[in-house]
């Protein structure tokens, strides 16, 4: 049992306190507002969610859950303390910070006065960098002393849907806490003990841009089979059926294919198919701006690695890859194609390899591409990897063909990894790829 105090008694605070108090904690709910308050100690839920009337009252009642607005009293008499506080959006889109910042100074002042070992948890949506730039200093100041041995600062994100909230909170897809180490993130876990839900721990940044990744997925999903009902109208094809036969695909449209990210996509289908439904919207003037703005997004990918490769200094590369996935010499629109003519085209002296890519095979569209593109596709082949890496200053991995090589140890140039997140090393390879 953890004696909690949870800032902010709005949806998620609510529902999060009223829940742990129901799982045996020991909680008390602090907020400004004297209504909020009010409401809580009378046994009754401020804000309307299915479930949480019963729930509050019933925790109410057999004094597991109370509610204050005082901080320091909240602080002096708990462990740890969860905020969940908004962060809405400023008229620029930024995040609005002044509530939270408000929190989690009353709670470093409250720990001044206390001296007591505490653990902070950041339950509201926050951009990463905020927590660490923000109101890590702040809550270090307010406190007068340094995270660390017996202060710790975590978020917690939470999944928590309006209306579903309590089943939300009961059966979520995972618990995602960000801690420095596996020893502070372990207090915030054991919150939730009778959950069945799978724990992971990382860093504070990352656990921060998973919920802003979440929600922006969901958003682009519904985005998405909007744009799709709207042209089905314009085809006369029905809508409801076409989505309802795509998310039956488990292999590669609802699945975690294709979510990793990595270089610019290409080949022979996707780029075509995906201009195909653009002009038709256009000629059928219906507005589609997400299926708009795949292709200049694919293309920025490409811009940003012609902007590393040119960061680093180098003028010799080697591109390691260059059909459009491994495994195949389909050169179609690839954007390894695109990134070699366009490094040729600025004067650097290329090499590539690629073992299946042979130009005495190719044929039909696949050889009119090339030789649009890259002419002179022999001479800038070559058969050894040894060849390559005697060449290149700059190793720029684009495919799979990277990870067969085992090359470990034997370069000691700079490389971009494309598979990745465009990061560039110094050193040796190491493994990864797609």
């Amino acid at each position: 049992m953890t004696k909690i105090a949870v800032f902010g008694m709005g949806y998620v605070g609510c529902v999060s306190a009223a829940c742990l108090a129901r799982d045996g904690h020991r909680v008390i709910g602090v907020d400004i507002d004297t209504d909020k308050v009010g409401a809580i100690q009378s046994g009754r839920s401020p804000v309307f969610e299915p479930g949480l009337d019963e729930l509050i009252r019933g925790q109410v009642a057999a004094e597991r859950l109370t509610a204050t607005r005082d901080a320091v009293s909240a602080v002096r008499q708990t462990e740890m303390g969860l905020v969940a506080v908004g962060t809405p959006s400023r008229a620029d889109g930024s995040v609005e910070m002044a509530a939270i910042e408000r929190v989690v100074e009353s709670i470093g002042r409250a720990l001044y006065e206390t001296g007591q070992p505490y653990t902070v948890v950041i339950r509201s949506t926050l951009l990463p960098g905020l927590l660490e730039e923000h109101l890590a200093p702040l809550l270090e100041r307010a406190a007068g002393r340094p995270l660390g041995t017996d202060l710790h600062l975590c978020n917690n994100p939470e999944f928590l849907r309006e209306t579903t909230a309590i089943r939300d909170y009961d059966h979520p897809p995972f618990i995602v806490v960000g801690a420095d180490g596996q020893a502070e993130a372990e207090p915030v876990f054991e919150l939730y003990r009778s959950i069945r839900a799978e724990r992971i721990w990382t860093d504070t940044r990352t656990a921060a841009l998973v919920k802003y990744a979440c929600n922006a997925f969901h958003a682009l999903k519904i985005d998405f089979a909007n744009e799709i009902g709207t042209l089905a109208g314009a085809f006369g094809a029905d809508g409801q059926r076409v989505m309802q036969i795509v998310c039956r695909d488990r292999q590669l449209n609802i699945s975690a294919a294709y979510l990793r990210p990595g270089f610019a996509f290409g080949g022979s289908c996707l780029p075509k198919d995906v201009r195909a439904l653009v002009r038709f919207a256009q000629r059928a003037a219906i507005d589609t701006p997400l299926l708009g703005a795949i292709l200049p997004s694919n293309r920025a990918h490409l811009e940003r690695a012609l902007a590393m490769i040119r960061q680093t200094g180098c003028r010799r590369v080697g591109l390691v890859g260059l059909s459009f996935k491994a495994g195949t010499d389909d050169l179609r629109e690839s954007p390894q194609v695109i990134l070699a003519e366009t490094l040729l085209g600025r004067g650097y002296d290329l090499k590539i390899y690629d073992p299946g890519v042979r130009t005495t095979r190719l044929v039909g569209t696949n050889l009119a591409y090339v030789d649009v593109h890259l002419p002179h596709l022999a001479a800038l082949l070559v058969d050894d990897p040894e060849e390559l890496l005697g060449h290149a200053e700059l190793l720029v991995l684009a495919t799979g063909v990277a990870d067969r090589l085992q090359l470990e140890g034997r370069f000691l140039g700079e490389i971009l990894d494309l598979r990745r997140d465009l990061v560039v090393a110094k050193g040796d390879l190491v493994p990864g790829g797609g």
